[in-house]
């Protein structure tokens, strides 16, 4: 797709001219990653965070969140949990936690493998070259490192960069590419600021980064940050609007441009359409969903925006609801760690020179 023609479905608000964006990135999914949906079930393992990013609920300078870290024997009883429930991934997601150190989360990927028969997926934030090849030699899969936006003003606006460091996420993602691990990245969607060309900008960073994983969800300000206690009007026509449907052609368009990508339903999807938001992301090109394993007294204290969808639900509720609302889009349960095509065919590739 060129320039012109992304930005036609972007501002495109004609419902029958959409379903035809919608028919169309459906059957592109069908034929690239097929009809199962992959679990990726989620431990959020700490909400303790040095960063200050200007809408993001755990930011170090909020202090009316209670924070926490799970324990050792708490993450493995959590992907005990997701083994038995069939889910072939477990996704450690935690803040920017230089307590979360190289060594312990070296010996929990460990332990891990020792025990358990499934992917490891971490999304730890920006960390240092040396750590991420000593946690993909001992047995990790998969990283998360969402750029959030290509607009590298825009970025660094509403993130701002750690003491003493350099952030440049897309340098990060280039040597997880390197190091061989599944690479998985994303954006937000209504940033006050961002235009219709960022997010052409940001459809076309997908393609070249050549992602295996694309998690696309609307911006939510958590109302006790910067950006949550401003009041903003998306009154611009330039603006992008933070609302379900331009999340879901963002959807629909990734889709489109990395056809072998791995796309989550996303929570945040859910948070906005309790009642179909999960469905419609399944239906405009989407193959992933990631139910919360987080234990429910921690998962509410992981409010990185508010209102997140499945605060309350116990592991084994939230995985039958899922696996029926998947049954009734007319998709399969996926089985297995559900590798992105495109990560398969570079492995095949190296494994012959």
């Amino acid at each position: 797709m060129n320039r012109q023609q992304i930005h036609q479905w972007l501002t495109e608000q004609e419902p029958a001219a959409l379903e035809q964006l919608w028919r169309r990135a459906d059957r592109v999914r069908r034929e690239y990653v097929g009809d199962a949906v992959y679990l990726r079930g989620l431990l959020e393992i700490s909400n303790h965070c040095v960063r200050r990013c200007h809408y993001c609920g755990i930011r170090a300078d909020n202090h009316q969140i209670e924070r926490y870290r799970l324990t050792t024997g708490e993450i493995l009883e959590g992907v005990r949990q997701a083994q038995a429930l069939g889910i072939g991934t477990v996704v450690l997601q935690s803040g920017e936690d230089p307590e979360l150190t190289t060594e312990w989360i070296a010996d929990l990927i460990v332990q891990i493998r020792r025990r358990y028969d499934l992917a490891i997926t971490l999304s730890l934030g920006e960390r240092g070259y040396d750590e991420l090849a000593y946690w993909k030699q001992l047995g990790a899969d998969r990283y998360l490192l969402r750029f959030e936006t290509s607009n590298a003003e825009l970025f660094a606006r509403i993130h701002p960069a750690a003491a003493g460091r350099v952030q440049d996420r897309i340098i990060i993602l280039h040597q997880l590419r390197e190091l061989g691990y599944e690479v998985g990245s994303g954006v937000m969607v209504g940033i006050p600021g961002q235009g219709y060309e960022d997010l052409i900008e940001d459809l076309l960073l997908f393609e070249k980064l050549d992602l295996d994983m694309i998690g696309i969800g609307p911006f939510i300000a958590h109302p006790d940050t910067p950006l949550g206690k401003i009041s903003w009007e998306a009154s611009d026509p330039a603006q992008v609007p933070a609302d379900e449907l331009m999340t879901l052609k963002m959807v629909a368009l990734a889709r489109l441009v990395c056809p072998q990508a791995n796309i989550p339903s996303t929570t945040a999807l859910a948070t906005i359409d309790p009642q179909q938001g999960r469905e419609l992301g399944l239906q405009r090109g989407a193959n992933i969903i990631m139910p919360n394993l987080t234990p429910p007294d921690y998962r509410r204290k992981y409010e990185i925006y508010p209102g997140k969808a499945c605060l309350h639900e116990e592991a084994i509720s939230c995985h039958c609801c899922l696996e029926r609302r998947i049954i009734n889009t007319q998709r399969t349960l996926g089985r297995g760690p559900g590798c992105s095509p495109n990560w398969q065919r570079r492995r095949e590739r190296l494994s012959t020179t």
